[in-house]
């Protein structure tokens, strides 16, 4: 569980630990008692289930970031796709974004629903080989709003991991919602069962997204989570009539260039401004 406000998470002893709910940190923490009586673990059954359910996927991959509105969701969509075009390889695109899915509507995929079979639920396929499973699918309404506390959402992660029938898979991408919060901690903590190559982090060049990005490689660090690399969206924009670039956000700070090289990650690439992606 998250720390209290004022508690570092390089702190927190952990909810597997010995010391979970009685180390010195745990002070004031408002999930103290649950630490201390062991329920915040993840019961052992309950990660051998997940052990056994992902055992099926190769390689999964968060995409995050610290700001909302930079592209995670859409950078999510086309990394699905892009690796989809290779017909040999079986992808799943999972949305955890609980109170704003925007995953159905960009696969094309509103009004769809989710079917349950003898196997767990059945996710929505776009492609024989693309398969994608979020909340948007569960409301009535794509104008519904999901109002929800924590430990409610964190259930419906853990059930997408546990009992979405996805089959053998060569890439799993999780699309997230922003911040390092409770849908961040479930979801480390669920795929701990099995193996996360890592994750994506999407910024846009401007400071104020950097700052927010900063705090989500730091995130990535401390719960041991490797981070493969940064992309910038939004880098640049291309005017379709006459080609020039324009810079829309500007990198006052040096953009997501500058803070790779200071921060140690790779940069993975820049994506533009393009009316096509809109």
């Amino acid at each position: 569980r998250a720390p209290a406000l004022g508690v570092s998470l390089a702190e927190c002893p952990g909810t597997s630990s010995a010391h979970a709910g009685r180390a010195a940190a745990c002070q004031g923490c408002p999930n103290q008692k649950l630490c201390a009586a062991g329920a915040a673990a993840t019961n052992p059954a309950e990660a051998a289930e997940l052990r056994e359910r992902l055992r099926s996927v190769k390689h999964t991959v968060l995409v995050l970031s610290g700001k909302g509105g930079v592209g995670k969701s859409t950078f999510s969509a086309l990394l699905a796709h892009g690796l989809a075009t290779d017909e040999t390889k079986q992808v799943a695109l999972l949305d955890i974004d609980i109170c704003g899915p925007s995953i159905p509507k960009m696969m094309g995929l509103e009004g769809e629903q989710v079917h349950q079979s003898g196997s767990g639920w059945s996710p929505v396929y776009v492609e024989e080989n693309l398969g994608v499973m979020s909340v948007g699918f569960l409301l009535s309404s794509p104008d519904d709003a999901v109002i929800w506390r924590g430990p409610k959402k964190n259930g419906l992660i853990k059930q997408f991991l546990r009992d979405v029938d996805w089959g053998e898979i060569d890439y799993l991408i999780v699309d997230t919602p922003p911040g390092t919060s409770d849908e961040h901690l479930s979801i480390v903590q669920y795929l701990g069962a099995a193996h996360v190559d890592g994750a994506v982090i999407i910024t846009t060049p401007q400071e104020v997204s950097l700052q927010d990005v900063r705090k989500e490689i730091n995130f990535c660090r401390k719960v041991k989570l490797p981070v493969i690399g940064v992309v910038e969206n939004m880098s640049g924009f291309i005017c379709p009539k006459c080609r020039n670039e324009s810079q829309i956000f500007p990198p006052t700070t040096g953009g997501a260039e500058m803070m790779c090289q200071n921060l140690n990650v790779s940069l993975l690439g820049k994506v533009p401004l393009d009316p096509q992606i809109g």
